[in-house]
């Protein structure tokens, strides 16, 4: 795999595409709105070509919120909401072929070594010459918001997975019988983290199923699925976590988990025991 220069957000959601927008306090202290933040990330990769996919209506609002981000970034537009596969899609002219990080817009992360998730992820995918998806191992509770990978192990390489099959936000049932992984805790599986290392390969595929979408929606899962059968594709459990910004309390777990990460987390940790404190008193 060639030097990765590139990168993709999809932001064009109906329910994606405000979230990203929204201010928090990184772990540096300073107030950002949480697609800066996003940026940052994909900066620290080495990579300063960033797609960013949205809603026509909410240029205005991405070019406030990104302000003077130090990155040659393409607002690429997705005219209808066709779905996730169809908002990668619409990047194919901006990737032109070459491997590319990718990013949703709704999740934010935080690394548990000195590189960052994004650098972990970008160095594997080199490393392997071949597409990564970032995964989590994640209680079957939470399979309803995620895509879900089934695979094995590579042998002699910790936290890396040969991916088999994908499913988009599978039931409990169908994760059972096709999506366990040997060495996972009972009751987890490797969900996706938001962030992927791709081959142009595809939106290939992604552009030889666009005629026989659903509802004229184009998911990615089976795309991602279908990237397994013809090429090398790995999943990798990444030193970090991953913060949903779209799920319940989504936002506010993220931005305590910046807060803990930074240099303020005493005074955040003083203030949520006098929270706490004033709670209890009142029981």
């Amino acid at each position: 795999m060639v030097n990765i220069k590139k990168a993709v957000i999809t932001a064009a959601g109906r329910n994606q595409s405000r979230l990203p927008l929204q201010v928090l306090v990184d772990s540096d202290g300073a107030q950002k709105p949480a697609i800066k933040i996003i940026f940052n990330e994909v900066l620290s990769a080495g990579i300063d070509q960033i797609g960013l996919v949205i809603s026509p209506l909410d240029k205005e609002g991405y070019q406030s919120a990104l302000g003077d981000v130090p990155a040659k970034v393409q607002f690429i537009t997705q005219d209808e909401p066709k779905g996730y596969g169809h908002a990668l899609l619409c990047a194919g002219e901006f990737v032109a072929g070459d491997p590319f990080l990718h990013l949703v817009s709704d999740h934010l992360y935080l690394s548990g070594k000195d590189k960052t998730c994004a650098q972990q992820l970008v160095d594997v995918a080199r490393a392997e010459e071949c597409s990564v998806s970032a995964v989590q191992p994640t209680r079957e509770g939470m399979l309803p918001y995620y895509g879900t990978v089934g695979g094995k192990g590579v042998p002699n390489k910790e936290h890396l997975y040969q991916i088999e099959k994908v499913f988009e936000k599978p039931t409990p049932t169908i994760a059972e019988q096709e999506l366990i992984v040997p060495g996972l805790r009972a009751g987890y599986y490797l969900c996706f983290f938001g962030m992927h290392v791709l081959t142009a390969g595809v939106l290939n595929i992604l552009n030889s199923h666009l005629a026989a979408a659903k509802n004229g929606s184009l998911p990615l899962s089976p795309a991602l699925s279908e990237l397994a059968s013809r090429e090398k594709y790995l999943a990798c459990d990444l030193q970090g976590r991953r913060y949903n910004l779209g799920v319940k309390f989504g936002l506010f777990n993220a931005q305590l988990a910046l807060a803990l990460a930074g240099s303020d987390r005493e005074d955040v940790l003083a203030q949520m025991v006098e929270v706490l404190a004033t709670r209890s008193s009142k029981n």
